[in-house]
């Protein structure tokens, strides 16, 4: 079974992180979003990936060559970027005719049993109940548990069934043929070639039976928020406890992750913070956020930040001698 994992997404709503490096490498707990995904994937004995790249596609293709050279990977450039159904298109002529695919978005880190949804027969799609399913794709079934529709950001959903990005295909040929109908009579949703749109063509046309499977650990990467609430789940799940190192005069609240070469001093680090490598940090409190790598902070309280790589932030330090019945607000 063959990995598709699209990658060429700009990012829009992590800015400005992504105006200097693709989402997918964008760190969380640790690391990088796409390391979650592939480490996760290698480990249940996967070997062959396709990644589809697009924006600062360059520097995607050099970190999996770089730090995963012991895979199978190919590399497919998506330009223009057309949606998701037009991205796992492009893969087409790196597939035969009998393979199965799965096809894991490049923002979805996951947590579900792999081996027993690549086990089973048939083609399966992950999903997750969510109160408002509106942003996503939305699978409604019949009494069977088959999928009879999927439809594409619902106005008003009739299911609250939403797809995860999580697609475990059987009938990889059958699901090229529908996409590349679809691409050829410019069939869109919302202006774009929808993967939803093609499984939906396998399941009218050619009677393909498609059923779901539940998601329960399905973190979302897409925005600061989301981006900082999984990595507070994710260092709690992984049991981030405290660094080997020691940090002078240094408080260490875990759960956190501190990569190799930070100097740190007089500062209290947590919970729920990632450093990266080689970061100084002097004189500051920091909790729930993540701080990039090769950065420099000073004098600074920070919490439910985002800081990238190579910054450089100096707070305001004061020296004081303050009266009886005096009150001062520096915000």
């Amino acid at each position: 079974m063959k990995v598709i994992i699209p990658v060429a997404g700009i990012g829009s709503r992590l800015r400005p992180h992504t105006h200097t490096q693709p989402k997918a490498l964008v760190p969380v707990a640790g690391k990088p979003i796409l390391s979650h995904i592939i480490d996760a994937l290698i480990k249940e004995g996967f070997e062959e990936f396709i990644f589809i790249i697009g924006y600062m596609g360059e520097k995607v293709e050099w970190f999996i060559k770089e730090k995963y050279n012991s895979i199978d990977s190919h590399f497919v450039v998506q330009e223009p970027r057309e949606g998701i159904g037009h991205a796992v298109w492009l893969t087409r002529k790196l597939l035969k005719p009998t393979d199965e695919i799965l096809i894991v978005l490049g923002d979805t880190i996951f947590d579900f049993d792999i081996q027993s949804i690549i086990q089973q027969r048939g083609s399966l799609l992950g999903v997750k109940r969510t109160e408002d399913p509106r942003s996503f794709g939305v699978a409604e079934l019949d009494a069977d548990g088959y999928i009879t529709r999927l439809i594409e950001k619902p106005s008003i959903p009739k299911s609250n069934l939403a797809l995860v990005g999580i697609y475990k295909i059987q009938e990889a040929e059958k699901l090229m043929n529908a996409l590349d109908y679809n691409i050829k009579n410019n069939i869109r949703t919302l202006n774009e070639f929808h993967l939803t749109d093609g499984l939906m063509r396998m399941i009218d046309e050619d009677g393909i039976k498609i059923k779901t499977f539940s998601v329960q650990n399905w973190y979302d990467c897409g925005a600061k928020t989301s981006l900082l609430e999984t990595n507070a789940i994710l260092l709690k799940k992984n049991q981030g406890g405290l660094p080997k190192q020691k940090f002078e005069n240094t408080i260490i609240i875990p759960p956190v992750s501190i990569a190799e070469g930070c100097v740190i001093s007089n500062s209290i680090i947590g919970p729920n913070v990632s450093i990266g490598e080689k970061t100084n940090i002097g004189y500051s409190i920091l909790k729930d956020s993540i701080i990039g790598s090769y950065s420099e902070l000073k004098d600074v309280v920070l919490h439910q930040s985002v800081v990238g790589n190579d910054a450089y932030l100096k707070g305001l330090c004061q020296s004081l001698n303050i009266g009886d019945s005096t009150e001062i607000d520096f915000n």
